[in-house]
């Protein structure tokens, strides 16, 4: 058994995480949040006290001021704390300097997403490779236990994948990992978690078809499907973290990842990155001054958490996964949705934030009580996935599971034809005007019926 808990971060995932870690405590024990700011640590813990969410007042729910990059400080901080589980909730530039603090203590490590240089983005596949596995070895002598991509995506879509293979699938053909979010937030332009996070993922697409990785161009794959509860919804293919696990651990031809992008995000989007705004190199100024174009638009954003209050509608993220069972064709799609407005009279976060920060609690509940205490180094999908959706279920995520016939108009079709193909049917068209620019976003009203 691992009690105590140290959250490293103190966005709108630590927000999450903080309030289910608490609802939680008489098994994580101890629950301390740091951050380099104190009073955002100290904020979430207004939070959770005026929620209500303290399960056993025996136990403290306190902050420290960390700088995360600085080993040697956060190793005295998880002594200090007597922490022997930390989630990492921080920007992923810290990813490393945690864990190599983590190895040093003994304790075990869980994070929820890929690591990152802050002079390098999309770097060649598989990322994983290139930092985080080259410490899988040391976990494994240390019999530490690291946790790697525990979010929602990568996290419990990885766990989906692993479902898929032990009770759906005898042989998988394809997955097709599908993330939208039907939900508005009622301001011009806003991102909903870290917008320099954000904006590095959307540089390239790394997409693995055919047992090999490929690259294609930043929205210039779309496909319109008819989800679940939230119903139909443009999706790009795209990059992203967990790929780069599956396409190791998990047995399929093809996996891919797609995401909802509405027309408005691309064209600012566009515009933003062909100025050069989004760019992560620094640049000087007339003035001598130094700045990164991106750091500059993350400042001028609004900060994902402050989003919460007014934000409707509802999320949907899932696998469709396509395959053989019993010598027949098979499809399922398994996913999960969640509404922005209960997340935040749960827990006072939007969506996004809420599906990312339930899962890694879940996570350090089974390393608390042995069932995920691997004592080595794994992505999620090496795990019982069972285990990890039960809690989940339980905590605020539950699962849905849906057959889906084959070929069928509830199919899915990920199959990327030739790239001047699909740039005819990915464009997008917006309406704008100078003198009211949230036109753009503004729903058009439904048509009447004739």
């Amino acid at each position: 058994m691992k009690k105590n808990v140290l959250i490293i971060g103190a966005g709108g995932v630590a927000h999450v995480a903080a309030h289910k870690a608490a609802m939680n405590n008489a098994l994580l024990g101890d629950i301390c949040i740091a951050s380099r700011t104190l009073a955002k640590c100290d904020g979430i813990i207004e939070s959770v006290k005026r929620k209500g969410h303290i399960q056993n007042p025996a136990y403290k729910l306190y902050s420290r001021q960390i700088d995360a990059l600085d080993i040697p400080a956060t190793v005295k901080l998880i002594k200090e704390t007597n922490s022997q589980i930390v989630i990492n909730l921080g920007q992923a530039f810290l990813n490393m300097s945690i864990l190599e603090a983590c190895l040093e203590t003994g304790v075990a490590y869980i994070d929820t997403a890929i690591h990152e240089e802050p002079d390098k983005v999309c770097e060649n596949p598989p990322w994983y490779a290139n930092y985080e596995w080259k410490r899988k070895e040391r976990c494994a002598e240390k019999g530490l236990t690291a946790i790697l991509g525990a979010g929602f995506d990568p996290g419990v879509v990885n766990a989906y994948c692993a479902l898929a293979v032990k009770r759906y699938f005898d042989k998988i053909d394809t997955i097709d990992i599908l993330d939208v979010n039907a939900g508005s937030h009622g301001k011009y332009f806003a991102t909903n978690f870290d917008p320099e996070i954000n904006f590095r993922e959307f540089i390239k697409v790394w997409t693995w078809i055919d047992r090999q990785w490929k690259e294609y161009p930043t929205h210039s794959v779309k496909r319109v499907y008819d989800f679940p509860v939230v119903g139909s919804c443009p999706i790009y293919l795209n990059g992203h973290d967990e790929l780069h696990s599956l396409s190791k651990n998990i047995d399929a031809n093809s996996i891919r990842f797609w995401m909802g992008f509405g027309d408005h995000y691309i064209n600012v989007f566009t515009v933003l990155r062909t100025l050069g705004f989004l760019s992560h190199l620094p640049v000087t100024l007339s003035t001598g001054q130094e700045v990164v174009p991106l750091k500059v638009v993350k400042a001028l954003l609004p900060d994902p958490q402050t989003l919460a209050p007014g934000y409707t509608g509802k999320t949907c993220i899932g696998n469709f996964v396509k395959g053989w069972k019993n010598g027949k064709a098979r499809e399922v799609f398994i996913y999960q949705v969640s509404d922005h407005k209960q997340c935040y009279e749960e827990v006072e976060s939007q969506g996004i934030s809420y599906t990312a920060g339930v899962p890694p609690v879940a996570a350090a509940m089974l390393v608390a009580q042995g069932d995920w205490d691997a004592k080595t180094m794994v992505n999620v999908e090496e795990l019982d996935p069972e285990p990890f959706i039960a809690i989940l279920d339980k905590i605020g995520l539950p699962t849905d599971i849906k057959e889906i016939e084959p070929g069928s108009q509830a199919s899915f079709n990920g199959t990327v034809r030739d790239l001047e193909t699909e740039l005819a049917e990915s464009t997008a068209m917006v309406t704008v005007s100078a003198a009211n620019p949230m036109i753009a976003v503004m729903r058009k009203p439904a048509a009447k019926a004739g």
